[in-house]
């Protein structure tokens, strides 16, 4: 793992500090890391709906396209019902 030494001022390490022992992280390292992940997969969810945004619509959604979705469902719950049964 490598190392990175980062410089705060007073407050925000007073900050970081507080949020380590209030919410039981074992160092500060380990609550920057979770910032970190928590900004990745903020990014990635932002990529992911601007992709969609600029896509195509598959299909209109319509109130037929909606009711094929509920049948969908309602097929797949029976399937899962009957297998529990058998088990």
């Amino acid at each position: 793992m490598a190392t990175m030494n980062i410089s705060l001022p007073d407050t925000l390490k007073a900050f970081v500090d507080e949020q380590v022992s209030q919410r039981g992280y074992g160092t500060s390292s380990e609550y920057v890391r979770e910032l970190i992940r928590k900004d990745q997969d903020r990014q990635q969810l932002r990529g992911l709906l601007l992709a969609g945004a600029a896509s195509n619509p598959a299909a209109s959604a319509d109130a037929s396209y909606f009711e094929g979705l509920r049948d969908r469902v309602r097929k797949a719950a029976k399937s899962i019902a009957k297998s529990a049964t058998k088990a």
